[in-house]
């Protein structure tokens, strides 16, 4: 039975095939056997290829697949664009298998592997399962960032409320009424005008707070004796 989850893989599928050919893929990757075979088979896929060796510690704009040799002489450096929402998709090339390969191809992102000598099979399907990976883990993420500042959103708004009911002695409904009015005025969202009451209500508590420290610090009046 397919399921929307299924009938999206299905559609995304033809579409990443189709998208190879505006690909461009950077192949970090010694020039020998494997590095060779590696930039022909992309070209004859009709991806745009450029290589280096050693890999360089940012990448040209528009990158969208890298493919990188793990070598022993490359697991201690870092590699910071393999990070972030909007990384590119990683592929990493390994000759053998150890801890420490494993772990850096764990932490450098790889949403695929092809095993060295490097075959004229494989390479297409690894290409398209780890762009639809990539490509689902950063929908997710953004989905989940947008969840975390609704919420994040949502607790400004309570707090700013709690602020308002007490300040102005008003209802929970009149306080965000008022919040909602101010945002129709300004054109801005009701989380923002949530977030400028807070910050003020911040600033007029320290002022008291200020001032009462002053208060108490001032030598009581003795009466006459």
């Amino acid at each position: 039975m397919e399921t929307s989850g299924t009938r999206a893989v299905i559609r995304a599928t033809p579409a990443l095939l189709k998208d190879l050919r505006t690909l461009k893929v950077m192949v970090f990757h010694p020039e020998d056997r494997d590095g060779e075979q590696l930039t022909q088979q992309l070209q004859r896929i009709g991806c745009q290829v450029q290589g280096f060796w050693p890999p360089l510690p940012t990448l040209p704009e528009g990158i969208d697949v890298v493919i990188l040799a793990v070598r022993p002489d490359i697991i201690s450096l870092d590699f910071p664009w393999c990070r972030g929402s909007q990384s590119p998709t990683v592929i990493a090339v390994v000759t053998y298998e150890n801890p420490t390969i494993v772990e850096t191809v764990l932490r450098i992102g790889a949403k695929g592997i092809l095993p060295s000598p490097v075959r004229s099979f494989g390479l297409l399907s690894s290409l398209v399962l780890a762009r639809q990976l990539n490509d689902e883990i950063q929908t997710r993420t953004r989905r989940i960032q947008k969840l975390e500042n609704k919420l994040l959103g949502q607790r400004k708004i309570l707090e700013a409320k709690a602020i308002l009911m007490e300040t102005r002695h008003i209802s929970e409904n009149e306080a965000f009424n008022l919040i909602r009015e101010q945002a129709m005025e300004k054109r801005v969202t009701n989380e923002e005008i949530a977030t400028v009451i807070i910050n003020a209500n911040d600033i007029l508590s320290f002022k008291k707070s200020g001032r009462d420290k002053e208060v108490s610090g001032l030598p009581l009046a003795r009466g006459g004796s």
